[in-house]
């Protein structure tokens, strides 16, 4: 695989914060206003969600079929098919770790085959959610995956599609789920080398 231009490499950067106010904390996310210097000297506002982040799981099996679950999604009113996922909210847990949680808690599956996938955020302009992506292979549904399922989870049906109609069913609007549609496109992609290309599940987020 060619080296990337270091130029188009996102990289850290930290803006002077003038003030910073909470207007909402507690439970899963906060909501806090910060007052932000621009290079132009321009104080500016900005509202910052803070989230714990998340992983999740393009499974792929020896037909080269994707896993996928359906759950209900209250805030858009929708059942959607989606790849597992879940929370990093274990403190201190390797994120292939929660990884492999999700894959059995929510489908009842464990891999032998792990690696990083992509990375990314998911609504940089306001959120500081970032998820991981692995790819998982060698599948094999676990006998017994010691857990109950509740709420949403209670309902999740278990179904298995072939990558290439994922593909197609995410560029024909069919999915809507936004780490499922990139986990969908970035295994498609990286597919072409035989995920030779792929980093280790335990590569260090940058």
């Amino acid at each position: 695989m060619p080296d990337i231009p270091a130029a188009f490499e996102d990289v850290p950067e930290q803006l002077p914060v003038v003030s910073s106010a909470t207007q909402l904390g507690g439970g899963l996310i906060s909501v806090r206003a910060d007052k932000v210097r621009f290079p132009d000297n321009q104080i500016a506002e900005r509202t910052v969600v803070t989230h714990p982040g998340a992983v999740a799981v393009l499974a792929v099996d020896d037909d080269d079929r994707v896993l996928m679950i359906r759950q209900y999604r209250h805030p858009v009113g929708r059942l959607l098919w989606e790849i597992p996922a879940g929370l990093r909210d274990v403190d201190g847990e390797p994120l292939h770790k929660t990884a492999e949680r999700e894959l059995l808690e929510e489908a009842g599956y464990a891999a032998r085959e792990w690696h990083t996938l992509i990375d990314y955020f998911s609504s940089p302009g306001y959120s500081t959610e970032r998820l991981r992506v692995f790819l998982a292979r060698d599948l094999t549904p676990a006998a017994d995956p010691g857990f109950v399922r509740e709420h949403e989870e209670a309902s999740i049906e278990v179904s298995w599609l072939p990558l290439d109609e994922a593909v197609r069913a995410a560029l024909a609007g069919k999915l809507h789920n936004g780490v499922t549609i990139l986990g969908v496109l970035a295994g498609y992609a990286a597919r072409s080398d035989g995920f030779a290309a792929l980093r280790p599940a335990d590569a260090p987020e940058s």
